[in-house]
């Protein structure tokens, strides 16, 4: 039984961490062989399982995050986020202090996958909140409510541009359909919800490698113009790319843009300018520049090992098939076609973790709906979006990424981050359907 399965795949994992205190890479390593034997899997099937989803989850993450963390570390040892955030707190006060970090994730989270937009952001978070005296996740959390929501519902991202072809959909109206949606999700999931906890509890430790509690001097930081430009060069190359491939289809410059606005591309380009930028310029010798980038790697190291093996365990489910049980079970149902698709991919999302298999696979079963319903086929990609991004837990890469630089227990992750991105799931539902009233 593939539900059962999960439940003991996800009780294991939890004694292993939290009473074992096992390393979270070797018990989600266990975890995953366990859960692939226990769907009927050999134990040479499962173990490839596990390692065609390391490869595949780093392969796709691992020079993003990589670059990530360079740019990061760059950008703070140099004092350019902190005259980021010095600037945006006197433009905006310290009490809206919050404000500025959702509009900054939210324009950013238009252009980046949400993996790239939290290695960009994430050194920014930890400065806003030091320079601000609040605590991390009061900034944090919001920020990363701006991005998720931008990823799940909004195109040219990949998820919410994949689902809308398999529906029909066009993307001009998706787009603006979504953007409507996303603003009271960012705000209900991100400084709403932060006022729902005691100040103590949006504490964390940030880990001491990707930020440098160094207060610099005037003097001694680029100016913000130099820092914010350098900072959003990744946002600059990938919404290029964005902006031909919609509006400048078959264009002869795209196989350019294609190429500067890859994720791992753009952020390269930025670190070679934040070498510069952030070090040669401001005077410092190379070997102090390379200093900040050894201890970048050095510091995301087991992150990258973490996010590996969420994305493996993902997909020993998948493999399994657990995602085909669930899709046969809701196959026959009455309900709403929007609501149907919502709850499929939802239904996906928990039990194998992966918002993309989650959402293309609801698409794949509501699609025939449509033309048969005669609802709206840019709701029905939403609404399938929308469930994609529910509660997401240990089977998530995004779980981990988020728990790991925020250095949480799984405990404060499933408290923040799972109810967090289930209320943007909830709200996007609560969007579809209100607009489906009026349409």
């Amino acid at each position: 039984m593939p539900i059962v399965s999960i439940c003991v795949g996800v009780a294991l994992l939890l004694l292993l961490m939290v009473v074992f205190k096992l390393n979270a890479f070797i018990s989600l390593i266990i975890v995953s062989l366990l859960v692939g034997i226990l769907e009927g899997m050999s134990p040479i099937d499962a173990m490839t399982s596990i390692e065609n989803g390391l490869g595949s989850t780093l392969g796709h993450l691992a020079m993003v995050i990589i670059f990530g963390g360079i740019l990061g570390k760059l950008m703070t040892d140099s004092g350019g986020a902190q005259r980021i955030a010095m600037t945006l707190i006197k433009v905006f006060g310290e009490k809206r202090v919050q404000l500025a970090a959702v509009l900054t994730a939210s324009i950013v989270g238009i252009a980046l996958f949400f993996e790239t937009g939290v290695v960009v952001l994430i050194p920014l978070v930890f400065t806003i909140a030091a320079a601000a005296g609040v605590p991390v996740l009061y900034i944090g959390m919001p920020v990363i409510a701006a991005l998720i929501t931008m990823h799940g519902f909004v195109p040219p991202h990949p998820g919410p541009t994949a689902i809308a072809d398999v529906f029909g959909a066009n993307i001009g109206k998706m787009l603006i359909y979504g953007i409507i949606i996303a603003i009271p999700a960012i705000i209900l999931a991100g400084p709403v919800f932060t006022k729902l906890f005691k100040k103590e509890s949006l504490e964390t430790t940030i880990p001491k490698e990707l930020f440098n509690p160094k207060h610099f001097e005037e003097h001694e930081m680029p100016g913000f113009g130099t820092s914010i430009f350098t900072a959003i060069i990744p946002v600059i190359l990938i919404a290029t790319k964005a902006f031909v491939e919609i509006f400048m289809p078959g264009s002869p410059i795209m196989p350019a843009t294609n190429f500067i606005g890859n994720p791992s591309v753009a952020l390269l380009i930025s670190v070679i300018i934040a070498i510069f930028t952030f070090g040669i310029s401001r005077g410092k010798k190379m070997p102090e520049i390379m200093n900040s980038v050894s201890e970048s790697v050095s510091g995301i190291a087991m992150i990258l090992l973490i996010i590996g093996a969420g994305g493996a365990f993902k997909q020993v489910l998948i493999d399994s098939h657990i995602d085909q049980y669930i899709s046969d079970i809701m196959a026959g149902s009455t309900l709403s076609p929007l609501l149907l698709t919502w709850l499929i991919a939802a239904l996906l999302r928990v039990a194998v973790g992966s918002a993309t298999v989650a959402g293309m696979t609801a698409a794949g079963i509501a699609a025939p709906l449509v033309s048969a319903a005669g609802i709206s086929p840019e709701l029905m990609a939403l609404a399938a979006g929308a469930g994609s991004i529910t509660f997401s837990h240990v089977n998530d890469a995004g779980f981990w990424i988020y728990k790991e630089y925020f250095n949480l227990s799984i405990g404060q992750t499933i408290k923040t981050w799972s109810v967090m991105v289930t209320i943007i799931s909830l709200v996007g539902l609560a969007g579809v359907l209100l607009i489906n009233m009026f349409i």
